[in-house]
């Protein structure tokens, strides 16, 4: 014998029910069959709608059925013969005038009791079951068989309990009656004592479906659904969400139990008792494997099976002092929370005994904190026991597994994946089996944890980086052209697949949480509505995905106000930006703290030099214990430029806007000329280096007349040319003396400065060319001849390939 129970979907129209039949057609080349059915997809719902209608006085609930009875005429009339439909055109016309006539006495009452409403959700299964019969019966022999005098409960109307026993017999009897036919059987519904229809929950159909398997002790339940079998986390939640071939009955209750909805938790434990292997398969992919749930699944090279979680939870917490040493109090409280039938999801309770914390539904706080407020009354009173506290808006995500028991690290790694993305967990559960890894989490984080836990469980290759690109100028063009080129060398080389997901600028935004088309993104962003900073922040912290990356290559000050929220969020920041760093001391200090704090990253190498490893040498340095002593730099690729092209034969003011024209100066050259620029660097490198200086603290040694800084960008220039005798005079007192002019920046002892300076063949700067930097490093370790970092230091291209290093390293913390 064999079970096969379809859904609603499976049975949701005309062309479903047919390929539903089809498939009862084919098992029954390896014996008798029990089909089993749901309402049609979206029946029961449509009739709550219509009762609660009924009962608050709205006349719509009557355009309702009318509308439920035109489909169902409808499917009738796609999958049968004329000669063939008048029988169950007479049942529909009737089911629905009982249905009419129940709703009126609801509407009359302006009542909906549980006793009715299971009776109005009943005609669901019970049309649909008939409707199948006839369908099926059109080329197979079938019989219709009533649930209510199949299954026996109690009158919990509802979620009516089951009396196996009486089942049993009653199955048993009606396989006798009728040996070898093909059975069709409404899910959902069954009888109490006194014949009043009850329901199993919803889902029930499947809990149907297990209760004849076990009272026909059948050779296998197969549940046939829209999903090819149970997975190894909810696909709308988790794109490479994957099938589970096998799986055991406890690895299975337990999936389902936390929200796997393709099962219905109860349906396990009857054919788990009787060891009849459950197997779930899809209506629209019959050839597909599937999930077979039995004794002993194949081994598995995988520790975890699946991820499934729980929304709309709720912790309570009790907790006092009076709690402690005292038995019987755990006792009380799931009493209180039994007699108004509230059920515990998770329980955990601090080894002090100081507090015990419990998972309900969020709809059940209210009854549960009246019902535990009042057994604790005395205790309340008296200040040993504090008032029940509800926490909402929380989740539940669990890790399951056989594999996972006795296997360390599964908790590590639960923990770290999550911290690493900003998840915090409020509660854990964990059972002696090791089978389940119960966390609590705010519910608004339950789609970035599943897939941080998927990726870090069943994605070894692959971790999933989101990018938010702020500043597609000059140099973040050239970043997310060299992202678009190597997007799949980062996925198959480093398992890192990269996406941007949103690009702004000081006006528009585009957004794509699947990724933008790096190809079209500029004609995208030009269309775009408005966007301002605040908005942006908001959008990466609303969006909440995994291991997410803010990219600021713009020079905005108002864009580094936003760093410490993002990093609050446990959203690494990559800046190109040099405001956040050369800010006030304690604002460059609490980022680096927030970072972390948050388990992120806050990383701006491009600050000093470009594309050049200035910064990570110097933390490679100061991380093994060794001191830095002393720095000599040049650290304006700009400067090194303008110094290198100027020997007098064309004027200074040129070689500044050939510089500017190359993209070599920042977007207001006088940043680079007046020494800020190179003063903001060597402030950096001074506290990466362990030195808390402020900007001020930089003695800046200006080549500039005055009258050079005043006025806007094209008085700058003006002024250039007006002082070209002053730089002559520059070039040609250091020429005379063999010298070449070097904007260098010095620090020692503590003490910083920049300015311009004539130096000697001798000096490891004299033949630095073009737009080169470099740096010396004078340690304990490198105390003679130092440590040099050297290269180009200017430039788009070499820029962007400096932000594109610290996105990896950000990607790959």
């Amino acid at each position: 014998m064999q079970v096969l129970k379809f859904g609603g979907t499976s049975v949701a129209s005309a062309e479903n029910i047919e390929k539903s039949c089809a498939i009862v057609r084919a098992a029954l080349a390896r014996g008798p069959v029990v089909m089993v059915v749901s309402a049609l997809g979206g029946t029961t719902d449509a009739l709550i709608g219509a009762g609660r209608a009924a009962a608050s006085g709205d006349y719509r609930y009557r355009d309702a059925l009318a509308q439920l009875q035109q489909r169902h005429v409808a499917a009738a009339q796609a999958l049968l013969p004329p000669a063939a439909q008048p029988d169950i055109t007479d049942v529909l016309t009737r089911g629905f005038s009982e249905l009419l006539q129940l709703c009126d006495g609801i509407f009359s009452l302006g009542e909906l009791s549980d006793r009715t409403l299971d009776r109005l959700m009943s005609y669901g299964e019970l049309l649909s079951s008939q409707l199948v019969r006839e369908a099926l019966g059109a080329r197979t022999a079938a019989v219709w068989a009533d649930a209510r005098q199949l299954i026996r409960t109690n009158a919990r109307f509802g979620a009516a309990e089951v009396n196996v026993a009486v089942t049993r017999a009653q199955v048993q009897a009606f396989k006798s009656a009728h040996p070898g036919e093909v059975w069709v059987v409404p899910g959902f519904i069954a009888a109490d004592d006194q014949g009043n229809t009850t329901t199993l929950g919803r889902g029930g159909s499947d809990y149907t479906a297990a209760l004849l398997a076990a009272a026909l002790d059948a050779d296998v339940l197969e549940i046939w659904t829209d999903v090819s079998g149970m997975m190894t986390a909810d696909p709308r939640l988790v794109s490479r969400a994957r099938p589970i071939a096998g799986i055991s009955y406890q690895e299975a209750m337990e999936l389902s139990h936390f929200g796997a909805k393709v099962l219905y938790s109860p349906t396990i434990q009857p054919v788990m008792e009787r060891g009849i292997p459950l197997w779930i398969k899809n209506t629209f992919a019959p050839a597909d494997y599937g999930t077979l749930v039995e004794v002993a699944p194949p081994p598995s090279s995988e520790v975890v099976r699946g991820l499934s979680s729980i929304g709309n939870l709720s912790l309570l917490n009790l907790e006092g002092s009076g709690m402690v040493g005292i038995p019987g109090f755990s006792k009380r409280l799931f009493e209180a929370l039994a007699r108004e039938r509230i059920n515990v999801v998770l329980i955990t309770q601090s080894s002090s005994e100081y507090s015990i914390c419990v998972g309900v539904a969020a709809a059940d706080v209210p009854g549960a904190q009246a019902a535990v407020d009042e057994e604790f009354a005395p205790e309340i009173a008296s200040g040993r026991i504090a008032p029940l506290r509800p926490e909402n808006g929380l989740a539940i995500v669990a890790l399951v597994g056989e594999n996972m028991k006795n296997h360390p690290g599964i908790s590590g790694r639960l923990f770290g994946a999550l911290g690493q993305n900003g998840v915090n967990i409020r509660a854990i559960a964990q059972g002696s089996s090791e089978r389940n890894i119960s966390t609590v989490i705010r519910a608004a984080d339950v789609r970035k944890a599943i897939n941080v836990l998927h990726e870090a469980f069943f994605e070894p290759a692959y971790k999933q980086v989101n990018l938010y690109v702020l500043g597609p100028g000059n140099v973040g063009g050239r970043l997310l052209a060299q992202l678009a080129k190597q997007q799949q060398h980062l996925q198959q080389q480093l398992g890192l697949q990269v996406r941007v997901v949103a690009i702004a600028n000081r006006r528009h935004c585009i957004v794509d949480e699947n990724g933008l088309d790096l190809a079209a993104w500029p004609a995208a962003l030009a269309a775009a509505g408005p966007c301002t900073l605040e908005e942006f922040t908001e959008l990466i912290v609303s969006r909440n995905l995994r291991n997410s990356i803010l990219v600021d290559v713009t020079a905005n000050p108002a864009a580094a106000d936003y760093y410490a929220d993002l990093l609050a969020k446990s959203v690494a920041v990559v800046a190109c930006n040099k405001v956040a760093a050369s800010s006030a001391y304690a604002n460059y200090a609490r980022l680096k703290a927030l970072a972390q704090d948050f388990n992120t990253r806050f990383l701006f190498e491009t600050n000093v030099g470009a594309g050049l490893p200035i910064i990570g040498t110097l933390n490679d340095l100061t991380s093994s214990g060794d001191v830095v002593r002393r720095m000599e730099a040049v650290l304006s690729g700009t400067l090194n430029f303008v110094f290198n092209n100027y020997d007098g034969s064309r004027p200074f003011a040129e070689v500044v806007r050939q510089a500017q024209a190359e993209g070599y100066t920042e977007p207001d050259p006088r940043l680079d000329l007046s020494g800020t620029d190179v003063a903001r660097k060597i402030l950096i490198l001074a506290r990466e280096a362990g030195h808390p200086l402020e900007m001020s603290d930089v003695q800046i040694e200006s080549f500039l007349p005055a009258s050079c800084l005043e006025g806007d960008v094209e008085a700058f220039y003006e002024q250039l040319a007006v002082h070209e005798a002053h730089f002559r005079a520059l070039y040609d007192a250091a020429t005379a003396e063999g010298k070449r002019l070097k904007f260098v920046a010095r620090f020692n002892d503590g003490a910083a400065a920049v300015g311009l300076q004539a130096v000697l063949p001798s000096h490891d700067v004299y033949e630095l060319r073009g737009k080169d930097n470099i740096v010396l490093f004078y340690t304990d370790r490198y105390a003679e001849q130092p440590l040099v970092v050297k290269g180009a230091g200017a430039g788009a291209e070499v820029t962007a390939a400096g932000v594109f290093a610290d996105i990896i390293r950000a990607a790959r913390l």
